[in-house]
C-alpha cells in the first residue's frame, strides 16, 4: 500500500483507542509514523544484487512476530526525540506507534503484491487481493477524518475513520469474489481446465479487476468490469515458463539460474516469456492495463553472463497514452 495510506491508517487506531482527547495530535502523529515504520525495509539494497530488495522488502519488517519490537523501536525513538518533550510518557508513546505499527502488515496483505506475514516460520507471501496499491475513495476519507480529530479533538472522528478503514477492505472482499466468478464463467466458456484463478484489483479503484487464470500450458490473462453487471475486455495468453524448452542455455548452477528460482517465489511462480524478448522474464500477474500481458517488472537474462553476474531488473510504471485510454475506457464501462 502506498505511504499515505499507511500513515493515515495508523494514525487511525490509536486516535480512536486513546482516553486522553488532548493527546489525539500526538496519538496521530506518533501512530502515522509507526504506520509508516516498517516500509523502511526498502532501505535494504545492494548495488551488485538487483533481487535483494524483493526478499527483504514486506519480510521481517511485515511479519505479525515484529509488531512489538517494531512497536517498541518507533516508541523509543518518538519518546527520546518528542515525547518527553510533549510530557508523553514511554508507555504511551510505544503504545501509540505499536498500534500504528500493528496496522501496517495486514493492510498489506490485502493487496495482490504480497506479505510474509508469518516469518520467520513460513516465507509464504501472504496476498487476500482486495485492495488496490493505491485508491483515493479509500484514503481521502480517513485522511480528512484524522485532520478533523486531531484540529477538534473529537476522538469519534477517528472512530468513524475506523469503521471506514475496516468496511472498505469487506467491499473490495465480495468485489474480488464476484470478479473470480467471472473469470471461472470466462473459463468455462472456453472450455479450459483450470489449475488456478486469482482476481487483482486495477489501480485506484474496486471496479476493473485483472483476472489471471493457469491451465496445464498456458496463462490467461483478462480484465473485467463488475459493477451493477460485469462486462469482460479479452486479452490474451501467454505459454508458462519451462526452462528446459525456454532457456536450454542457462547453466543451473550460474547466479543468474538462482536469480530465476528468486524472481520465481517473488511472483507466486506466474512467470512467462515476454512475448516481445525471449530473454526477458515477466510476472504474468501485473500489467499497467489489466487485460494486457505486458511486463511491470521482470528480470532480463543474457547469454553472455558470467556464472557470477546476475540476471538484471526491471519495473516499467508509466502509462503511454494509448494505454492510459484503455484503462479509462474500461472504468468507465466503454468500448475498447
Amino acid at each position: 500500500m502506498d505511504p499515505i495510506t499507511q500513515g493515515v491508517i495508523g494514525a487511525v487506531l490509536p486516535q480512536a483507542v486513546t482516553r486522553h482527547k488532548n493527546h489525539l495530535a500526538i496519538a496521530g502523529l506518533f501512530g502515522l509514523l509507526g504506520g509508516m515504520a516498517p516500509d523502511l525495509d526498502v532501505l535494504i539494497f545492494s548495488d551488485t544484487d538487483p533481487l535483494l530488495f524483493l526478499e527483504y522488502h514486506r519480510q521481517f519488517s511485515h511479519s505479525l512476530l515484529f509488531i512489538p519490537f517494531g512497536g517498541f523501536i518507533c516508541g523509543l525513538i518518538l519518546y527520546l526525540m518528542l515525547g518527553r518533550r510533549w510530557g508523553i510518557t514511554l508507555l504511551l508513546s510505544c503504545c501509540y506507534c505499536g498500534l500504528g505499527y500493528a496496522t501496517h502488515a495486514l493492510l498489506d496483505a490485502c493487496t495482490s503484491y504480497g506479505t510474509q506475514l508469518l516469518w520467520p516460520f513460513s516465507n509464504a507471501r501472504i496476498a487476500w487481493n482486495t485492495m488496490p496499491i493505491v485508491d483515493p475513495l479509500y484514503t481521502l476519507p480517513i485522511l480528512i477524518l484524522v485532520l478533523f480529530a486531531a484540529v477538534n479533538k473529537n476522538p469519534v472522528l477517528a472512530r468513524i475513520a475506523l469503521v471506514w478503514v475496516l468496511i472498505y477492505p469487506c467491499i473490495g472482499l465480495l468485489q474480488r469474489d464476484r470478479a473470480e466468478a467471472a473469470g471461472w464463467e470466462l473459463a468455462d466458456q472456453r472450455g479450459h481446465n483450470v489449475i488456478q484463478l486469482k482476481a487483482k484489483p486495477s489501480f485506484g479503484n474496486l471496479i476493473v479487476w485483472k483476472v489471471v487464470y493457469e491451465t496445464e500450458q498456458r496463462y490467461y490473462v483478462d480484465a473485467v468490469r463488475v459493477a451493477l453487471s460485469k462486462r469482460f475486455y479479452y486479452g490474451d495468453s501467454v505459454e508458462k515458463l519451462v526452462i528446459a524448452r525456454d532457456l536450454p542455455w542457462l547453466d543451473r548452477q550460474s547466479q543468474q539460474a538462482n536469480d530465476l528460482d528468486r524472481f520465481r517465489w517473488f511472483s507466486n511462480g506466474y512467470i512467462a516469456k515476454d512475448p516481445n524478448n525471449q530473454y526477458r522474464l515477466i510476472d504474468v500477474r501485473y500489467s499497467l492495463v489489466p487485460n494486457e500481458i505486458a511486463e511491470m517488472w521482470s528480470i532480463e537474462l543474457s547469454r553472455q553472463a558470467g556464472l557470477q553476474e546476475h540476471a538484471v531488473y526491471r519495473s516499467v510504471r508509466e502509462l503511454t497514452l494509448v494505454q492510459r485510454q484503455a484503462f479509462l475506457s474500461m472504468l468507465f464501462g466503454k468500448e475498447l
